[in-house]
């Protein structure tokens, strides 16, 4: 049984008219506001909440961040096209922004909470497309890669669309569901979590038919609490399932009990046992895999048991809209490493640059790979703290330093101040033979590029691992020359 999205009709006024995404009337009513000043004819064509990427056209929504107030560029908007923005009016009211959108022809509107207009209005957009079946994937790691796999099986048969890049946070995904067009019949959308409740809002934005999670891991433990208040807040994606929509959970999970549990929707534990086409798997180093699907072979070029995982979830997804094999073959094989996602760089060295982000059990599986990969060369491990833990810090890092010291690394590179607990670790198991797995630990960038690049030499495997916050890939010049001097 596949699923079966049938509500085509025609877009609800406001929505997707001549004046662009959305009427101003129409905004208006989404985001329950109120005009300062008269209301005015017309709509928006795009939305930004960076003033910087306003276009003629745009809609601005004004955000209070930890260190800039969105209020406060407003006119910067203006100035470059915008032709409506979300305020709050006591803000609007003190800068004077009534008579300054005025001047520009423009138009205001009141909100009581900007962010919360911003969903709204996204929310109320993705309802004038009825065709559209809408997929949300969570999880603690692989979101990112398993929506790329998915859509890109799905787009060979449907017209797909999808969060440009990582826009998957509470500002993200709004964002993103503005790319919707009438001409899409799929959306696959990746939604993350930095906070208690997240989940929740952008599941109530998406209404997915379709939502999967991909794992609970340990990212964000230390603002969430714990991996089984990690899993309630994912299980959110799921809050808002009719009865014929689909809850995808993986099987091997230790919380699929707790994620299934009182669901709306129909519950599918989805896995590579789970999926009946899925054949023999030839593991092909960093060339990726041999995937046997419907028994015809097909070259998955992301490498590592990691990204079957998210292969094997975005196939789940596919067997949900019945996607033919062919196109399931053909998607498998058109996937891409993204950057700093399991890319591998070849050169007088080969490095595996995976350094968009790092937890516990995406860093475990990189040191995994590299260990299990045959290579005639040194292997150099590079690793960087994995921030945001919170009280695991601790034991998360002295699991990876026990994972180091147990390693094929024949040198590790520790970098940030959490990794000093992977140090110690692997000190302690040098001992009594000082140097079993010779390592170098610094908080210094600068420091760190230059003993890296006194160490590698030619026929080196290197691999960077480690939070966005490290930005290990301020090394690749000198591993490769790439990117120019002055990186730091």
């Amino acid at each position: 049984m596949t699923l079966s999205i049938d509500r085509r009709g025609r877009l609800p006024a406001g929505i997707g008219s001549p004046a662009g995404l959305m009427d101003f009337d129409c905004l208006c009513a989404a985001v329950r506001g109120s005009f300062l000043g008269d209301p005015a004819a017309g709509g928006f064509a795009s939305v930004c909440i960076d003033s910087r990427k306003a276009r003629p056209g745009a809609l601005f929504v004004a955000l209070e961040g930890e260190t800039q107030d969105g209020h406060r560029f407003v006119e910067s908007a203006f100035r470059a096209g915008a032709v409506c923005a979300l305020v709050e009016a006591a803000k609007a009211e003190a800068l004077g922004l009534r008579e300054m959108a005025a001047s520009y022809g423009a138009v205001l509107i009141a909100v009581e909470n900007t962010l919360r207009a911003l969903q709204d209005a996204a929310a109320a957009y993705l309802e004038g497309f009825p065709s559209l079946i809408r997929i949300g994937i969570t999880g603690s790691s692989g979101k990112t890669t398993t929506k790329e796999i998915a859509a890109a099986i799905i787009g060979g048969e449907m017209k797909t669309v999808m969060n440009p890049l990582n826009l998957n946070s509470e500002t993200g995904l709004p964002l993103a569901v503005f790319e919707v067009r009438d001409f899409h019949r799929a959306g696959v959308f990746e939604l993350g979590m930095n906070r208690k409740g997240e989940i929740a809002e952008l599941a109530r934005v998406l209404r997915p038919h379709i939502a999967l999670i991909t794992n609970v891991g340990f990212s964000h433990i230390g603002k969430i609490g714990s991996r089984p208040e990690i899993a309630w807040e994912k299980k959110q994606i799921f809050s808002y399932l009719n009865r014929d929509d689909r809850a995808l959970i993986p099987a091997s999970s230790e919380f699929r009990d707790l994620l299934a549990e009182d669901l709306g929707g129909i519950v599918r534990f989805y896995g590579p046992e789970s999926l009946e086409e899925w054949g023999p798997v030839r593991d092909l180093g960093l060339l990726g895999s041999e995937i046997t699907w419907a028994g015809e072979k097909v070259r998955f070029g992301l490498p590592g048991k990691h990204n079957l995982e998210d292969a094997a979830a975005a196939l789940a997804i596919a067997r949900e809209l019945g996607i033919r094999d062919g196109a399931i073959r053909q998607g498998l094989e058109s996937v891409q490493p993204l950057f700093g996602r399991s890319e591998i760089l070849e050169g007088a060295m080969t490095v595996i640059r995976d350094c968009y982000n790092a937890n516990p059990e995406s860093t475990a599986a990189a040191i995994s790979f590299c260990d299990d990969l045959e290579f005639p060369g040194r292997k150099v491990y590079v690793l960087g703290s994995m921030l945001e833990l919170g009280a695991a810090a601790e034991a998360a890092h002295r699991e990876i330093g026990s994972a180091l010291a147990r390693s094929g690394a024949d040198m590790v590179f520790l970098y940030g101040e959490e990794m000093e607990e992977a140090a110690a670790c692997l000190a302690e198991a040098g001992r009594p033979e000082p140097g079993r797995v010779p390592f170098f630990h610094t908080n210094s960038m600068e420091v760190l590029a230059s003993s890296l690049g006194a160490y590698v030499g030619k026929g080196d495997l290197v691999l960077l691992k480690g939070s966005r916050g490290c930005a290990l890939e301020r090394l690749m010049p000198v591993l490769t020359g790439e990117g120019g001097a002055g990186c730091f």
